[in-house]
């Protein structure tokens, strides 16, 4: 008998293996079943009235940011950036707050989704949900013709998700390749909102590229799934209504960071330092005819990429996953006031924290927490060496979040792969250790060893492989160069 393998047990089995806990104790239930509604306080400016809307994946119920702009008469603009108020949801000490950092992240394995929150939070109750009025933090922001962002501030606000939209169907119509979404048409103003916000987001992208943001062709792998099985992958291609959001929550993140700073508070920055192996992307650049300078420049890179983008998009995908790999993961390290540390390489600006996920992420928790208390309250909600506890933990976490979701990324390719062993594929050189060397199919997308013929390879590289061998349960995939 033909069994399907249980990829959503594999999957939680995933995650316990890598220290997480699947299931959500009897303590934290029972608070959530003694969650009480939480209403505006004194000091929080009523935002109802504002077309707020927010854009998310298709399947997204934890909603953690909404978005609203106007065009100021001088021709500048106001953004608001509304980010879910859960630390009112979720006071620190209590067993959810605990429960949470422990986790400090929410775990999407394509088959199943490990919540660092209980769903009765953070899909409903500390989620901006359509139509419900809730209570957030507002990152105002003055951003001027150039896409330069001149003044900011930060406030609790009340206010009312007018549309949950989605980047398929948003991202298709910016780009004239689909109807008006029905929810943009069906809201008064809508439609006219999101086209501003995103002449506001390509005037904050012109001036981040400007700065020497360095920009990739990021595809994402979406599992099809039809009765608990994944009989397919498809490829999500990065939107303009992707880019929009993306743009808006750099800029609010970097606002949260100086806001922080101003205040002389400490600061849970998140940081991507200067790429380890820069002389290997200097070499690829060589390969293509473009001289970067020796010491990492990410002007310079971004130059590079650009250049390459519009010379050969074809394979700007392969290149853009070379030089992602080569740039190496960010981090979460803790700022005193008075102090400087070394700026996000990728997005090439000096101050940045995360704070616009606080349902997903706790670091954006904890910088909630920070933020209210530079924002008028007395003393910080964190010492600094307990600050900097939670900053190694999120960055560990993080990681071993991003290696249980490639483990369930490679999971399901070998389970779809499994009746294709003896073709060969053309593929990209992802990794290049002495641990082992990695390829990327380009035709399917699925990432797995080389364990024959691989002398010589280096990340970057085109390469073709033939597919010798999977093993489902642990998502391997093998090949060998193909002569």
């Amino acid at each position: 008998m033909n069994h399907e393998f249980d990829l959503v047990n594999r999957a939680r089995q995933a995650m316990s293996d890598a220290g997480f806990h699947p299931d959500f104790p009897p303590e934290v239930r029972a608070e959530v079943k003694n969650a009480t509604a939480v209403g505006p306080g004194a000091e929080s400016k009523d935002l109802r009235s504002l077309l707020w809307s927010s854009i998310d994946n298709e399947s997204s119920r934890d909603l953690d940011q909404v978005e609203y702009a106007e065009r100021n008469p001088d021709g500048s603009y106001r953004l608001l950036v509304g980010i879910a108020d859960v630390d009112a949801r979720v006071p620190r000490g209590s067993k959810i707050d605990g429960r949470a950092a422990s986790e400090t992240t929410s775990v999407y394995t394509g088959v199943a989704t490990f919540p660092m929150l209980p769903p009765e939070l953070s899909n409903d109750l500390s989620s901006l949900r359509e139509e419900q009025q809730r209570l957030a933090l507002a990152i105002d922001l003055h951003v001027l013709p150039t896409g330069q962002v001149a003044d900011h501030s930060v406030y609790p606000a009340f206010i009312r998700n007018y549309a949950k939209l989605a980047y398929p169907s948003v991202g298709a119509w910016l780009e004239r390749r689909g109807p008006i979404p029905p929810r943009v048409a069906g809201v008064p103003g809508m439609t006219e909102q999101i086209q501003l916000q995103r002449e506001i987001a390509g005037k904050l992208r012109s001036w981040r590229v400007q700065e020497g943001m360095l920009s990739f062709s990021r595809p994402e792998v979406v599992p099809v799934v039809d009765q608990g099985q994944v009989r397919d992958l498809k490829i999500s291609r990065h939107n303009l209504a992707e880019d929009l959001i993306e743009n808006f929550m750099v800029a609010a993140n970097v606002a949260m960071a100086q806001f922080l700073k101003e205040h002389n508070s400490l600061c849970l920055r998140r940081v991507v330092k200067t790429p380890r192996r820069w002389e290997r992307i200097v070499a690829i650049a060589a390969q293509h005819g473009t001289h970067l300078p020796e010491v990492p420049d990410a002007r310079a890179l971004s130059q590079f990429l650009g250049a390459r983008k519009q010379a050969d998009p074809e394979h700007f995908q392969d290149l853009s996953l070379a030089i992602v790999k080569l740039l190496g993961p960010g981090e979460y390290i803790v700022e005193s006031p008075g102090e400087e540390h070394e700026g996000h390489f990728g997005l090439a600006v000096p101050d940045y924290t995360h704070s616009t996920a606080p349902n997903r992420r706790y670091a954006d928790l904890v910088t909630q927490r920070l933020l209210k208390n530079a924002n008028g309250r007395t003393g910080s909600p964190y010492a600094q060496a307990e600050l900097g506890a939670i900053a190694t933990r999120c960055t560990e976490r993080e990681d071993a979040a991003r290696k249980v979701e490639r483990l369930m990324r490679k999971v399901i390719a070998a389970n779809l792969l499994n009746k294709r062993i003896g073709e060969v594929f053309e593929g990209i050189v992802t990794g290049a250790a002495p641990k082992g060397t990695y390829v990327r199919l380009r035709q399917v997308p699925a990432e797995g060893r080389v364990i024959r013929g691989q002398q010589g390879m280096d990340v970057g590289d085109r390469v073709s492989v033939k597919l010798v061998a999977v093993d489902i349960a642990k998502g391997f995939i093998d090949f060998e160069r193909a002569s």
